[in-house]
């Protein structure tokens, strides 16, 4: 059936409904092909802190295509395609001029993961293989001459399709992976050691997993909130205890992989108050018993639900939501103005080798702060299948770039597959991008981008708005640049941090908002935030800022 029938179908059927929620009908934001190809499909995604984007592969899938420079091959006797391998499996995209060079990984870092470091550069961890325990650093430059740096057996244990999270004191934590009930820090203090948890154990399925690449959050409380399958706690990491046991979600489907859904941390506010609260929302993923039915080619519609918790709460409870369309292996992208992007996935099937169908071309906005049943609106389409190891991540610009999907154990570029491997880029805008808002659109002026603050410090913030301004419609946002593989975006925050000050210092159209930095490392672990200022919905290119 056609998407577009189905939609028009499902919002029939709703409005039958004595219980139903209304979603906006109005469509926006526009697409755009940056490159029909980079040579690599984009399995994980980094923007860093120069505006480049670092985005890589497997080295086990054979041949990519995209050469390594100047006759340059990586030679390991331990990969399981090629011991000679002339070809990148990484790349580095330069956003401003729309180019892309290839870079060099000495080891497998399939279904890997990482962070942004506090200085800025990108710290990877685990993969497949020879990969398995290693570190991986990424410095980052302006003068292509940096690659990646692969150091021997990093970690205690085998990581594969962990999560990773920077903590206040700078360190990351990287928790589970496959057959790993534990978590463990890098860089380690003393000894390389793991801690156990129960949790992960707890929420493994025989035979199908459903707690791989659980979605972990650093609550305000300095403790993480981890979530796996359908159940979450709150760790105490410093003392290996749960401090909190959440409810189950309700309806007692799966949201992580392989019935993978996403999830983000919604916008920090009233940071310099005595308390502040967090809620997480988690979309999508695959009902009781879809991966193994997809195993056997029958593919189970995906979930149509959305799950939100105020992880703050002394007795929280998860509100339900229904989404537009049901979606697998989507990407949810914290917007600038506190939206919330759900973008890429399949409408049937799991993640895994061919396992998905009914690719989900339809971006979905999720509006924060709109009453339930007026949250949900439905953007323009792409025409790219977007499916399993696809990826999304948020430029300075408030732009989205989107790249991969590789649904297959290999390279498969042929059309006589169904969804061949795709190796381009796009770049999506949503509808605050329209030329329509360019007289209320704010462009910061002051300071300069790569500006670097401490904590609880005033930020005077100089804009101009061209067209009609509104004072009291002014918001400063800062957000965590995110590592971005298999439908979560690691690291993924946001603060408001300004808005209620603001004057005008130059007539006609030159302002001034106040903005202070979160007051501790809880809030807003030390390292890069891409700032903006946000008027009347509409955000500002944003500029670096370092907090140190």
């Amino acid at each position: 059936m056609p998407q577009s029938l189905f939609l028009c179908l499902l919002l029939l059927l709703l409005l039958l409904q004595p219980n139903h929620f209304f979603f906006i009908e109005a469509a926006g934001g526009q697409w755009e092909l940056l490159q029909k190809s980079v040579g690599v499909s984009a399995l994980h995604m980094q923007v860093l802190p120069n505006d480049r984007v670092i985005l890589f592969d497997r080295t086990d899938f054979g041949e990519s295509k995209l050469d390594l420079p100047n006759g340059k091959c990586r030679e390991n006797p331990k990969d399981l395609a090629l011991k000679k391998d002339c070809t990148a499996h990484s790349v580095e995209y330069d956003v401003s001029s729309n180019t892309y060079r290839p870079l060099m990984v000495q080891t497998d870092l399939w279904c890997s993961s990482g962070s942004l470091m506090p200085d800025g550069h990108l710290c990877q961890t685990g993969g497949y293989n020879d990969g398995i325990r290693r570190i991986r650093n990424f410095y980052p430059c302006n003068n292509g001459d940096c690659d990646w740096d692969d150091r021997e057996d990093g970690l205690a244990v085998e990581r594969w399709y962990s999560t990773n999270h920077i903590l206040p004191d700078g360190r990351q934590i990287i928790v589970g992976g496959r057959r790993q009930y534990n978590y463990e820090f890098y860089p380690h203090k003393g000894a390389a050691q793991t801690n156990d948890l129960p949790f992960l154990k707890e929420t493994f399925e025989r035979s199908i997993e459903n707690n791989l690449y659980p979605f972990v959050f650093l609550h305000p409380s300095g403790n993480v909130f981890i979530f796996a399958n359908n159940r979450a706690i709150l760790l105490d990491y410093t003392n290996n205890k749960v401090v909190k046991n959440y409810p189950a979600m309700p309806d007692g489907n799966h949201r992580s992989y392989p019935s993978t859904g996403s999830a983000v941390l919604l916008p920090l506010k009233n940071l310099q108050g005595d308390f502040v609260d967090a809620e997480v929302l988690i979309c999508g993923g695959a009902p009781q018993g879809a991966y193994l039915s997809a195993k056997r080619k029958n593919f189970v519609e995906a979930l149509d639900t959305c799950g939100r918790i105020k992880i703050t709460d002394v007795n929280p409870n998860w509100v339900m939501e229904k989404m537009p369309m049901p979606r697998v292996m989507g990407d949810m992208k914290m917007l600038p103005n506190g939206d919330v992007l759900i973008i890429n996935g399949a409408g049937s099937g799991t993640a895994g080798w061919e396992l998905g169908r009914d690719p989900v071309f339809h971006p979905v906005l999720y509006h924060t702060d709109n009453k339930i049943g007026k949250r949900f609106e439905v953007m323009n389409p792409n025409k790219t299948p977007r499916l399993y190891h696809s990826t999304a991540v948020l430029l300075t610009d408030a732009s989205i770039l989107v790249a991969g999907s590789n649904p297959h154990f290999g390279y498969e570029l042929s059309s006589k597959v169904q969804f061949p491997t795709d190796l381009s880029m796009e770049r999506y805008s949503p509808p605050y991008l329209d030329e329509q808002f360019g007289e209320i659109r704010p462009y910061i002026i002051f300071p300069k981008s790569q500006v670097k603050v401490k904590y609880g410090q005033k930020l005077m913030i100089q804009f101009v708005v061209e067209g009609n301004f509104n004072e009291n419609m002014v918001e400063v946002t800062m957000i965590a640049p995110a590592f971005t593989t298999h439908s979560f975006s690691m690291n993924q925050r946001m603060l408001v941090v300004g808005g209620e000050k603001v004057a005008i210092i130059e007539k006609p159209n030159k302002y001034e908002v106040e903005a202070i930095t979160p007051p501790n490392k809880n809030l807003a672990p030390p390292g890069y935030y891409q700032l903006f200022v946000v008027h009347k919905d509409i955000p500002s290119t944003g500029i670096w800022v370092h907090l140190n």
